[in-house]
């Protein structure tokens, strides 16, 4: 592969310290959710996980509805990102919902989401990684 662009960012101190990027335009804190025995305070590698596939695959959904003259530019990508025990570690499991514009019938739909799971890096990374449910809402 040939990178078009290299995005570089940094961790501090795990779930509980801080991300940024090198080009400065992300710094966040990092907290641990409460759910996970954490305070809650500020966001965890989950939210940015689930910010980021929801975002590709939303692009990836506008190039084959462009490609089959399908006007999804509409549509809203949700990504949900659960992590728990698996063994001695953690995993992840992802759930896609994805609304399409009203202008869409839902076979048409369907067909445009399967084909954007197979093009979204994302989708790519994680295909026989995790599980990825997709659902249209």
């Amino acid at each position: 592969m040939d990178a078009l662009y290299t995005a570089v960012a940094t961790a501090t101190h795990g779930r509980d310290g801080r991300a940024y990027s090198s080009d400065g335009k992300l710094d966040l804190e990092l907290g641990i959710p409460v759910e996970m025995g954490g305070n809650g305070q500020g966001t965890n590698p989950e939210q940015l996980f689930a910010a980021g596939y929801s975002a590709c695959f939303a692009s990836a959904l506008g190039l084959v509805g462009r490609a089959a003259k399908v006007d999804v530019s509409d549509a809203a990508v949700t990504a949900e990102v659960g992590i728990g025990k698996q063994g001695e570690g953690f995993a992840l499991a992802v759930t896609l919902r994805v609304e399409l514009p009203e202008s869409v019938d839902a076979e048409t739909g369907r067909k445009l989401i399967e084909q954007a799971h197979q093009v979204c890096p994302y989708s790519n990374a994680t295909r026989g990684n995790i599980p990825v449910e997709l659902v249209v809402e």
